[in-house]
């Protein structure tokens, strides 16, 4: 239970299937309240906040629905599981998205593990995304794209294994998100749920710049470097690459009758490439670290639609193996943005076939 409109619905569609529910709230930010007990009501942080504490609200929720919660605190193994590899990320000219390590990691990770001694037997989240019972054929869990096509998070998803999967229930994969918002109004929750937060856990809406410079150590790196066209003509001083990502447009600082844009970093040569709008546009990718999640991995190219990015339409492309782990993809149309650190998820209409990092070549540009 995160505390959101979506875990809560959750717990409570559950226990109207007659199911023995229990909520788990893990303690994942580096400001979350230190010594939280299972059961313990001593959720206070180390000074009164104006607002009621999000601890207390939660178990107030919790208590509403007549289910036990209890606090796990995961905020070392999410520091160096999820955060710090986030930073080394930055560091090396990558755009990386913390929730595709996070559910394997930590919620279906560590999280289900910690459920598990407490009892349970499946892990519930409030995810908007749909798995199928095994496959007669593969005898494979399926992970599929919710019913709410605005709200499906199967691309955060297909890090899972087939035993986190067997243990996974997304009870909001067949329902709308409107839908639990009306609920939310109608069973008079709505006033007592906190907004919900587009933005990385971890980060504070915006934070992103400011936070990457609190915790990486800049003394020890050459941060300020060149902002270069693709013809290696200098046309500024960029502050860092870790604040730059491709696709890019402002805070460049480059005079120009036409915007440029981001379409490369180059972290070994502490560059930023920029180029004009068209030249953000690829049709070919390199991913890494493939797990594939519905089927058996492939031998063969297969062709599927490939989403680059979490808000992405999938595109139609051509999926090729590379060894065990990696990935060629060509898609039918170049692509806007391919951003080395991002993830490319592979589907077959609503199935999730796999996915993998996107990779940065050698010039940097992340693509061939």
């Amino acid at each position: 239970m995160s505390g959101g409109v979506d875990s809560l619905r959750t717990a409570t569609l559950l226990k109207s299937e007659g199911h023995d529910v229990f909520g788990v709230h893990m303690r994942i930010r580096p400001d979350s309240p230190p010594g939280v007990r299972d059961g313990s009501s001593d959720v206070r942080r180390a000074w009164e906040p104006p607002i009621k504490d999000p601890g207390e609200i939660l178990e107030e929720l919790a208590s509403s629905l007549r289910i036990p919660l209890t606090f796990v605190d995961l905020r070392e193994a999410f520091e160096r599981l999820v955060i710090a590899p986030f930073l080394n990320a930055y560091l090396h000219g990558l755009t990386p998205n913390p929730c595709i390590t996070c559910n394997p990691e930590i919620k279906f990770g560590l999280l289900l593990e910690e459920a598990r001694r407490r009892g349970a037997e499946r892990l519930a989240t409030g995810h908007y995304a749909r798995v199928l019972p095994p496959d007669p054929g593969s005898n494979r869990y399926r992970l599929c794209r919710a019913r709410d096509p605005g709200k499906d998070q199967s691309y955060f998803l297909y890090g899972l294994g087939q035993e986190q999967l067997a243990s996974a229930v997304f009870p909001l994969g067949d329902h709308l998100k409107k839908e639990v918002l009306q609920w939310a109004d109608e069973a008079g929750y709505a006033g007592s749920i906190p907004e919900e937060s587009q933005e990385i856990c971890f980060i504070p809406s915006g934070g992103y710049p400011r936070f990457l410079q609190d915790r990486l150590d800049l003394s020890s790196l050459s941060v300020k470097g060149p902002i270069v066209d693709l013809e290696g003509n200098l046309l500024g001083e960029h502050k860092g690459i870790f604040a730059y990502t491709v696709g890019q447009r402002r805070g460049l600082g480059i005079a120009s009758s036409a915007p440029y844009y981001v379409v490369g970093l180059d972290a070994a040569a502490n560059t930023v490439r920029v180029g004009r709008a068209q030249d953000l546009f690829r049709r070919e990718l390199r991913a890494e670290r493939v797990r594939w999640v519905s089927i058996a991995p492939p031998s063969e190219p297969i062709p599927c639609r490939v989403r680059i990015r979490n808000l992405h339409a999938p595109a139609a492309a051509l999926v090729t193996p590379l060894g065990s782990n990696e990935v060629h993809v060509r898609f039918d149309e170049p692509q806007r943005a391919v951003t080395p650190g991002q993830a490319a998820v592979f589907y077959d209409g609503d199935l999730v076939l796999g996915g993998g990092t996107i990779r940065m070549e050698e010039d940097g540009k992340g693509t061939e």
